[in-house]
């Protein structure tokens, strides 16, 4: 196999993640400890932890979490369902598995990197970019003028890590009947899904195709990334069947104690989107408040999902200089651009990546206007 690239967003993660005093950029929404997570559980998922075993478990995950999951779904059932250990294992696994050497594939940009990179070590891989000067939209006739005869799949992630942007549905729709009507499999990562504020989330991909792949996680909306369970629905068992059998050359099957509190989490779903989308809507105004202090260093647009933007910096040391000296001078820690630099097309030089689904920001955007005043 070819040798991967550094995965940039971790090892810059590695440094900082747990060094910084402040991190700002956290891409997970806000999480809970055990203890409150167990409130939320109801008799049948209590005496599950309560009698569990450490034994192994279902490659395919167990039957009652796959059930669950399946159930917002209007098309997936349980059986249209396998588990992995975090969605990177699912995106390795799945274009690993899925693609061959002869094989095309067409990937939006800005994406979380092993989105580009684990394809780019299979096959030739195009990008398609969102533009800031577009509002980052999804682009259907780009995304059309890049097919190849021999495109096997197409990759996109909505809501969108790190700008935040959902398409219309009518450019969602489109984008699915182009991939359908080419015999194209559509890998959607949808991991951000029900964190949307002012719109409806958009369907599911393996909803509206048989042949497309749905991607989720405990991480992101949930903020359990801690759990390491994620998904992929897809309606197509034989492509399935492959997933699997990779799969037992990598984790096998997934942690029994987080398959249970994974599944206490989902069947209390709402109350954590609910509560999780509350803490984006009331950082929105204090975010918006404290780069709107400062128009001559940021453009500052809310995002249209998730918990991530991607805010541009104007400042003339710039944004690369900007976040190094931050984290380092006063701890703060935000995802300069270079993280989200691609191979395959151009990417805005001049931004950084905020998370805006934790609570409490307003100490670490203090020390923030501190820094900033000092270097006036």
């Amino acid at each position: 196999m070819p040798t991967l690239p550094d995965f940039r967003l971790e090892t810059y993660f590695a440094k900082w993640e747990f060094n910084a005093r402040y991190h700002l950029t956290a891409s997970d929404a806000q999480t809970h400890s055990l203890t409150e997570l167990l409130a939320l559980a109801d008799d049948d998922g209590r005496q599950r932890w309560e009698s569990l075993t450490l034994g192994y478990t279902e490659t395919r995950g167990l039957p009652a979490l796959r059930a669950e999951i399946a159930a917002p779904y209007s098309s997936a059932e349980p059986d249209d369902i396998l588990c992995f250990a975090g969605a990177e294992e699912a995106i390795y696994l799945a274009m690993r598995a899925l693609l061959e050497p002869t094989d095309h594939v067409v990937v939006l940009t800005p994406n979380y990197q092993a989105a580009e990179t684990v394809p780019l070590s299979v096959c030739d891989v195009t990008g398609v970019a969102l533009r800031p000067e577009d509002n980052w939209a999804l682009d259907v006739d780009a995304v059309k003028r890049a097919l190849r005869p021999n495109t096997r799949m197409v990759s996109v992630n909505f809501p969108n890590n790190p700008t935040g942007a959902v398409p219309t549905p009518e450019a969602w729709q489109a984008l699915v009947e182009l991939c359908e009507d080419r015999g194209i499999t559509l890998f959607s990562d949808e991991v951000y899904r029900g964190l949307e504020l002012s719109r409806e989330p958009l369907p599911q991909a393996t909803d509206l195709s048989g042949t497309a792949l749905s991607l989720n996680v405990m991480s992101k909306a949930y903020g359990l990334p801690g759990l390491r369970i994620g998904w992929i629905a897809c309606r197509d068992r034989a492509v399935l069947g492959k997933l699997e059998r990779a799969k037992h050359y990598t984790t096998i099957c997934n942690s029994a104690p987080s398959e249970i509190l994974a599944l206490i989490a989902l069947r209390a779903r709402d109350h954590l989107l609910d509560r999780n989308r509350r803490i984006v809507a009331e950082n929105l105004p204090v975010f918006t408040e404290f780069f709107a202090r400062c128009p001559d260093l940021f453009e500052f647009a809310p995002p249209d999902g998730g918990c991530v933007c991607f805010p541009r910096y104007l400042g003339a040391d710039g944004v690369e200089t900007m976040c190094g000296d931050l984290v380092e001078q006063a701890g703060v820690l935000l995802l300069p651009s270079s993280i989200y630099t691609s191979e395959l097309t151009d990417t805005p030089a001049d931004r950084f990546r905020v998370g805006l689904g934790r609570r409490d920001p307003h100490e670490a955007l203090s020390v923030w206007a501190d820094w900033l005043d000092k270097r006036r």
